[in-house]
């Protein structure tokens, strides 16, 4: 009965957001004079955000916290829109906390200097600010904090869990095979700390991206970097706020029923202006230019795997309806991956490649594009990165678990029989023999070889050019700008208005193609999933990665083209 009860409440919940969505769209009509758009920074930024996207409401329907996501291609479209649209007179950005990448940010931050330059205002109010929404929010004209808040200004970090001992305990044993000494990716099972080659290459893109992101926020603030270093040195979300006004981090200390007076003062006309939130200002901001002239975004963002984020099946597919279509004149690859399968990176590479044949295909990168996100991102016609994009990681590995101590724990035993001598190998139940290793060592070898080969004949050089940056070394997209490894920095506007002058267009419509199911419903499996992925995030917290990592080890392809990724505020 209470299930019932339960079921029905949930459904009704669930048929009056969807009807508030609808009654949204038929009732907003345009966007009324003396407006302002109002960014909730709070939730996590995603590459492209679907107009109603049902695992998002699961965790909520059962009591747990909702997912609350943000499109990065809504954001910069609703930028531009207002910056273009004489009713919208400002931005007001809503402090919060949210979760993004810093090459994502930068192109955030570059749309609203875009936007303060038409002449229009930006004003910014947290109780605090984390260190990324502080980064967004020093592009403000007024910088508004509540009196007993903070500003997180600390600088960065990257922490890698290690779990060696923790196996090593359970009695598991896990195999390496790889190329690179920078490949770093399998330490967190083979090492207790990192390597000195690991800790090389994290604290130079480590450097690199801070020194950018302190710049810039020196440039905004008036301030010299060597002053905003001085204060993350002094940590200064444990500074008092009249002490954060000295230092000009902000403006202005008052409480969140003060603001409107000070919001309205940047509007030159008398009337009390009219706050647009984000979705809703989506909602009127989503009809697009027709233009005969078409160019396609690919989303390429999550793990390269089989049945993963990204996968061949579903990219070849849609590189054979582009290539057919005479309507796309150019397509953008958009990358925000770490990797994954370096087979199936191959075969997507190719699927790009014979893509190019046709017409251009650019690469815009993300916050990361590393590994298997590089392998595929190599051929294109031109890549762009921001400077605080982590790339490169040319490298592949395999890691294969060996269960034998755990077995033995449990008292468990293995007996068989087999027809030839290799028949029963790579068995998790035992350690590699020499043989077996030696095989293994010579296919990451050529799996190597032909990543290099990939990333040579893109980039238009020599396979000993590729191998000097290679070893499986990260770069931010500042330094690989100088190796060679990408051609432009810019953010996705930008490798759009490349793939126009590629395509020798100079009007266009943006479309971004994707595969249907035949039914077109949603799967059943995928709600399942989402709803097993929430309620152990909510139980597991911070041991959640840990669980997911072990239990993916198994179903993952055995030779990958990944690499670890971490940076911490």
């Amino acid at each position: 009965m209470q299930k019932s009860i339960l079921f029905r409440s949930a459904s009704i919940m669930l048929i009056m957001i969807m009807l508030f969505s609808i009654s949204i769209d038929v009732s907003a009509k345009r966007i009324k004079d003396n407006s302002i758009y109002v960014i909730h920074l709070n939730g996590s930024l995603v590459e492209k955000k679907d107009k109603f996207k049902f695992s998002d409401m699961l965790p909520a329907l059962i009591g747990l916290k909702p997912n609350i996501t943000i499109g990065l291609n809504d954001v910069l479209k609703n930028i531009k829109t207002a910056a273009e649209n004489p009713n919208v007179k400002g931005i007001y950005l809503y402090g919060g906390d949210l979760k993004a990448g810093y090459a994502s940010l930068k192109e955030i931050r570059n749309a609203l200097i875009s936007f303060k330059n038409t002449g229009k205002f930006i004003v910014a109010y947290a109780d605090t600010y984390s260190q990324k929404n502080y980064y967004l929010a020093s592009v403000a004209d007024k910088i508004m904090l509540n009196p007993y808040g903070s500003v997180d200004v600390k600088g960065l970090s990257s922490e890698t869990t290690f779990y060696k001992n923790a196996i090593d305990k359970l009695g598991i044993e896990m195999q390496v095979v790889k190329v690179g000494t920078y490949k770093s990716a399998v330490e967190p099972y083979t090492n207790t700390e990192m390597s000195d080659a690991n800790r090389e290459q994290v604290k130079v893109f480590l450097n690199s991206i801070w020194n950018n992101l302190s710049t810039e926020i020196a440039q905004s603030r008036k301030l010299s970097s060597e002053k905003i270093n001085q204060i993350a040195d002094n940590y200064s979300a444990l500074l008092p706020t009249p002490k954060l006004r000295e230092m000009n981090l902000i403006d202005t200390l008052v409480y969140i029923d003060e603001t409107d007076s000070i919001v309205n003062k940047f509007v030159a006309d008398k009337k009390k202006p009219n706050k647009i939130g984000h979705y809703e200002f989506t909602s009127l901001n989503r009809k697009s230019i027709k233009d005969k002239n078409k160019i396609a975004i690919i989303y390429a963002d999550g793990s390269i795997a089989t049945d993963g984020a990204i996968n061949s099946k579903t990219v070849l597919k849609l590189c054979k309806e582009l290539e057919a279509n005479n309507s796309v004149k150019a397509v953008v690859l958009r990358v925000n991956s770490p990797g994954g399968s370096a087979f199936e990176s191959e075969k997507i590479w190719r699927a790009l490649t014979r893509l190019k044949m046709k017409k251009p295909v650019v690469v815009s990168m993300g916050n990361v594009a590393a590994s298997g996100g590089y392998y595929i991102s190599s051929n294109a016609s031109r890549i762009f990165a921001q400077p605080t994009t982590v790339t490169g990681s040319i490298g592949i590995f395999g890691l294969f678990p060996n269960m034998k101590g755990i077995n033995d724990k449990l008292g468990l035993s293995y007996d068989g029989v087999k027809t030839n001598k290799l028949s029963d190998a790579y068995s998790t139940n035992r350690a590699f023999t020499d043989e077996e290793r030696m095989l293994m060592q010579d296919k990451i070898n050529e799996g190597y070889e032909l990543f290099v080969k990939r990333c040579a004949e893109g980039r238009k050089k020599t396979t000993d050019e590729i191998k000097a940056i290679a070893e499986g070394r990260v770069w931010t997209g500042e330094d690989a700008l100088k190796i060679g490894l990408v051609d432009e920095l810019g953010g996705l506007n930008d490798a759009i208005k490349s793939a126009a002058e590629l395509s020798e267009i100079e009007t266009y419509q943006l479309v971004i193609p994707t595969v249907k199911s035949k039914n077109n419903s949603v799967s059943l499996i995928s709600v399942e999933q989402k709803l097993e992925e929430n309620i152990l995030k909510n139980k597991l917290g911070d041991y959640y990665q840990l669980f997911k990592d072990m239990n993916e080890i198994e179903s993952q392809d055995r030779i990958q083209a990944r690499m670890l990724y971490d940076v911490n505020d």
